[in-house]
């Protein structure tokens, strides 16, 4: 059953909650050590696979900008699958930008992270 109301970070999986913590800071050491190994990611229809190409797209998106992060909303989608929204501001092209962060999750790590933009 999916549910569509807005969670508290705290209500968010460790996993997530984690990961997303050391995002929003770029520690994409921290940020990565929460990817499977086989982990994902696709960001605006780009894909990495595995968590050492995973870590180094971490590492740099965004870097040649300066920009704020805050969480505006969280869902749980089922046990595996969460989505955290997030607001950015910044230097980068248009300055401000919703994100949909959809993770999938298995065995306590992340499988999979899709960054879309958010679609209300």
């Amino acid at each position: 059953m999916t549910q569509h109301t807005d969670l508290p970070s705290e209500l968010l999986p460790t996993t997530v909650r984690e990961f997303f913590a050391a995002h929003v800071v770029r520690d994409a050491d921290t940020a990565s050590s929460f990817l499977a190994e086989d982990a994902v990611v696709v960001d605006q229809g780009e894909t990495f696979r595995g968590r050492e190409v995973a870590h180094a797209f971490l590492r740099d998106a965004g870097s040649e900008f300066e920009y704020t992060t805050e969480q505006i909303g969280a869902r749980r989608v089922d046990d595996a699958h969460w989505v955290v929204t997030v607001r950015l501001e910044g230097t980068f092209p248009g300055g401000v930008a919703e994100l949909d962060y959809r993770f999938a999750l298995r065995d306590d790590l992340v499988a999979e992270l899709v960054i879309a933009n958010h679609q209300a």
